[in-house]
């Protein structure tokens, strides 16, 4: 059924220029409904057969009569028949995507483009298998405008610089979830600032002061009411952002300096903290007490905490090359183990980890990026081992950044499963934010930003990557607009 919905997503496609041309922001919030309510359909069994060909042929024509017929040299818009005739041809190749009547129930015919779904024959895009949406998800892509990598992550300039952090590093930058211009910075001066960058000039709203040493992580909660932060004074702390208060401060048991943080999605009242102790702890931030059975030990100190976006796994990254995941997570808090893998021999040293869960059926996984020492940013997918339901991790793609001393952050484009290609961004010791296409396995660069006078350690995108944050070992703070946006 999955291909049916992605056939009345094709129908759309062809209109893709004429729904709102200037507005592509609310295309990809458009497609995103739509595609939400089609997999609702599909699952309960609806569309098939002579159904969905009549929908199909309706659809169209309500279409038709309300934007008009559609003509390959013509178009609304000079710049949009690229993007039309893209998504007529992706409508062809989804009408020959159908139930083959000579194989076995259930089984589909090829793609003309190759044998495995989405991996053209031949070629120099050469593109690791299984990692990003096949041609099936193009429909998707050109109601986001069907424009190239290079067109979505082009930057006019600098939005605006912040530098309350003077002289002291600033390890992570975040935005607020569903924000686009709430923005929290951790310092190594052991301060944390709230910054809103719009409506009015951009100003620093709150200085969050109280830890003793430098704040080494931070998180928003689900609802942005509340943050965390991990401190190498052995703290965890709660604070209110919109009156710099603190409201709770948990001492670490062991009295380890504290370097990572994280929300469990599902459950904001329990946070997951990572010590130089080489312990990972489940917190309950309404009591500020350890979670019974929320403790787990690693190899080495523990450097990076992510969960996948529905809660049910954990992973973390310590410097000692091994990325340890466990799930599930009780209720309660209870960590359970699930597998121990070693990313590279000798350490990650200064490692982070960034999780994404790829809206993509082609790509049900979730992807994992780890900054590895020395000079690797590697994409891994974590997947389920045949016949258990163990996950293992299988090796996607490298791409060369600088990075010998700091600890860097990267990061997934958050709309990625909505446009051509799919994106990491991340912060180099060279000063630079490096922007890769993760489809690629040569020449595989974007975009490249200069601005920073040093390390870049960590890059954040706002909810609808109008904006994107990047912090340098200085205290800098660079806000970069995206253009057009």
């Amino acid at each position: 059924m999955a291909a049916v919905w992605q056939q009345v997503l094709a129908v759309d496609a062809r209109y893709a220029a004429y729904r709102l041309p200037c507005c592509p922001q609310f295309r990809t919030q458009y497609v995103r409904r739509r595609s939400q309510l089609l997999r609702e359909q599909a699952q309960g069994g609806a569309l098939e057969g002579g159904t969905r060909r009549w929908y199909l042929r309706l659809r169209a024509r309500l279409l038709a009569q309300r934007y008009g017929a559609l003509s390959e040299a013509g178009s609304c818009r000079a710049h949009s028949g690229s993007a039309l005739r893209a998504s007529r041809t992706t409508l062809d190749r989804m009408e020959d995507f159908e139930e083959d009547p000579r194989a076995p129930r259930g089984h589909r015919r090829s793609l003309s483009r190759g044998s495995h779904a989405g991996v053209p024959r031949g070629g120099t895009d050469e593109r690791p298998p299984g990692v990003v949406p096949t041609p099936l998800a193009e429909a998707s892509r050109a109601m986001a405008g069907d424009t190239t990598l290079s067109e979505n992550y082009a930057f006019a300039g600098v939005y605006h610089v912040f530098d309350q952090h003077t002289d002291s590093a600033v390890p992570k930058v975040q935005f607020a979830h569903d924000d686009r211009h709430l923005l929290a910075c951790c310092s190594l001066d052991g301060t944390i600032s709230v910054c809103r960058l719009a409506p009015g000039p951009p100003a620093v709203l709150r200085v969050l002061r109280g830890h003793e040493g430098g704040v080494a992580d931070l998180a928003w909660s689900l609802s942005n009411d509340v943050l965390v932060s991990a401190s190498l004074d052995g703290t965890l702390r709660l604070w209110a952002p919109p009156t710099a208060r603190c409201i709770r401060r948990v001492p670490d048991p062991d009295g380890a300096a504290l370097l990572c943080c994280a929300f469990q999605p599902l459950n904001n009242n329990l946070t997951v903290v990572g010590s130089a102790r080489h312990m990972v702890r489940v917190v309950n931030i309404s009591t500020g007490k350890a979670a019974r059975g929320g403790a787990g030990a690693l190899p080495g100190r523990v450097l990076s905490l992510c969960f996948d976006a529905p809660g049910r796994v954990l992973w973390a990254g310590d410097d000692r090359g091994s990325i340890s995941s466990f799930l599930p997570l009780s209720p309660q808090g209870r960590l359970t183990k699930a597998s121990r893998v070693v990313v590279q021999a000798g350490g990650l040293h200064h490692g982070r980890l960034s999780a994404r869960a790829w809206a993509s059926r082609e790509a049900p996984d979730p992807s994992l990026l780890v900054n590895a020492c020395p000079d690797r940013l590697l994409l891994f997918r974590w997947a389920a081992e045949e016949g258990s339901g163990a996950r293992g991790c299988a090796y996607a793609a490298v791409f060369p950044t600088r990075h010998r001393e700091h600890a860097l952050r990267s990061c997934f484009c958050p709309l990625m499963s909505f446009r051509q290609g799919a994106c990491v961004v991340t912060g180099s010791e060279d000063a630079c934010v490096h922007f890769f296409d993760v489809g690629r396995s040569a020449r595989a660069t974007v975009n490249t930003l200069q601005g920073h006078g040093r390390a870049v350690l960590a890059v954040a995108f706002n909810c609808d990557e109008s904006l994107l944050a990047s912090s340098d070992a200085a205290g800098t703070v660079i806000v970069w607009r995206r253009q057009h946006a």
